[in-house]
């Protein structure tokens, strides 16, 4: 198909375009599941097209097709074409200018354990086990394990000569329980949705996905008689399970350079950060340092690539608190006149590719989880967000999570239920006054980031240390 299709796309691209690109996809998922002992219904979904990029006259079109013979792709150039000579009195910047250097090359996912080598009595062993001991008590009323396996086959072509060929192979498994006892019902979970990576049926290791469902039972039942988490301001303590939440919202979302442009405003949102604060705003404290690097080993978004062929390379977004640069592909980068990195994404064949978060990453410190806990004289330490709310500016923001216990003389102790935390993300990462070290260091993911019209849902990675920020308001029993 790969061959076909670039001879195709050679003899049917639209003659006179100033630039044509085309973009496949070829996307497999398979979903298994066990809840409370037995298999849930299996799935599996392909999903095969490509979409076409016309830019012409200073407008640019699109047309995604299906039908990827040299006819299908004949007739969708021709529209992206038309398409292109209609917007291009209208577009919001004069695509005639974007440069265009030819791009080669090729990614693919180190992967140990192949999901297609083990057969699917194995893999629904996997979660069966786990699932069976996650009910360890009468009051656990609800238990499950799922896995859900994407494998990915991409093709960038353009007339500027650039050939990228990438294959992708991922997992995001979870697990759960929730346990009961009168009106009282609390839920604990592996990662909320974070548990997910690149790689074979190794993430499973990687993630502690085996040993899990004892602690995860332990601790659901420990929040049924825990009190609510006190009121008031304190240091607070974010595991990675949190952080990565907090990375995105207040973090990625906010420094899109689209957002920032006001293309999200009437569905999304807009942006607290503006064009001017680039090289010279506190985002944070000196110990705020976040880079966006798709090149890191099996990380959910790594990649060599972008979808619009150019190459990624790690880059600092903020270093020590500074805001450096934003997360905006080339179209955004021209029209903002800002450095931005090579995050032009889609969430598949028939949309176009928009300013994504990847892999955005917050580097790890010098102190252990013991160090940070010492350091503390009151505080709340929580683990694995359960909910989120966020302003349209992405500033003012709301967070809950499913776990937490409270810290006293440098100390872990009592747990607490429902415990949640209130900032703005202005002043909120300046308060940061200590940072984990690569042992507390986890690499993460959420699988369904959403964003643009038509709504595109995607795959980003996050990393993260623990992380303790200080004169945080926090608050229970939401």
């Amino acid at each position: 198909m790969i061959d076909a299709l670039e001879s195709r796309f050679r003899q049917a691209a639209p003659p006179g375009a100033d630039f044509v690109s085309l973009r496949y996809l070829d996307e497999r998922t398979e979903s298994l599941g066990v809840r409370q002992g037995v298999l849930e219904p299996a799935s599996t979904a392909s999903d095969v097209g490509a979409m076409i990029t016309v830019m012409d006259g200073g407008g640019i079109g699109y047309a995604a097709t299906s039908d990827l013979s040299r006819a299908g792709l004949e007739q969708a150039g021709r529209r992206a074409l038309a398409w292109a000579r209609k917007s291009a009195d209208l577009a919001v910047t004069d695509f005639s200018q974007l440069p265009h250097a030819a791009s080669s090359g090729a990614f693919e996912t180190p992967v140990a354990e192949p999901w297609a080598s083990v057969a699917l009595g194995d893999k629904v062993e996997r979660l069966r086990v786990p699932c069976e001991q996650l009910q360890t008590d009468a009051r656990i009323v609800d238990s499950w394990a799922r896995m859900v396996h994407v494998g990915v086959e991409s093709l960038y072509l353009d007339s500027a000569g650039s050939r990228v060929h990438q294959r992708f192979e991922m997992l995001m498994p979870n697990m759960g329980a929730v346990a009961r006892q009168g009106t009282e019902a609390q839920r604990r979970t592996l990662h909320g949705q974070g548990a997910a990576r690149q790689g074979g049926l190794e993430v499973l290791e990687q993630l502690g996905f085996d040993e899990a469902a004892p602690r995860l039972a332990s601790e659901a039942l420990q929040l049924l008689t825990a009190p609510d988490c006190p009121t008031g301001a304190t240091d607070v303590l974010l595991a990675p399970d949190q952080m990565i939440l907090q990375i995105h919202e207040s973090i990625g979302h906010p420094l899109e350079l689209d957002r920032i442009l006001g293309d999200e405003r009437n569905y999304a949102g807009t942006s607290f950060v503006t064009p001017d604060m680039f090289g010279t705003y506190r985002y944070g404290s000196d110990l705020l340092n976040v880079v966006w690097d798709p090149t890191r080993p099996n990380q959910l978004a790594s990649y060599g690539f972008d979808d619009d062929g150019h190459p990624a390379t790690r880059e600092h977004i903020i270093r020590n608190g500074i805001l450096l640069r934003g997360l905006g592909g080339g179209t955004s980068q021209e029209r903002a006149g800002l450095d931005g990195v090579a995050t032009s994404r889609a969430s598949g064949w028939n949309r176009p590719p928009i300013d994504r978060m990847a892999n955005l990453n917050l580097e790890a410190g010098d102190k252990s989880f013991d160090e940070l806990v010492q350091g503390i004289e009151k505080g709340v330490f929580m683990a694995t967000n359960s909910s989120w709310s966020i302003d349209d500016s992405r500033n003012k923001f709301q967070f809950g999570c499913e776990y937490g216990r409270l810290i006293e003389d440098g100390e872990l102790t009592q747990v607490v239920k429902k415990p949640n935390y209130r900032g703005i993300s202005a002043t909120f990462w300046r308060n940061l006054v200590g940072v984990g070290d690569e042992s507390t260091f986890q690499v993460l993911g959420t699988p369904n980031c959403g964003k643009g019209e038509p709504n595109q849902m995607i795959r980003v990675g996050h990393a993260s240390p623990v992380c303790h920020f200080a004169d945080v308001e926090v608050f229970g029993g939401a």
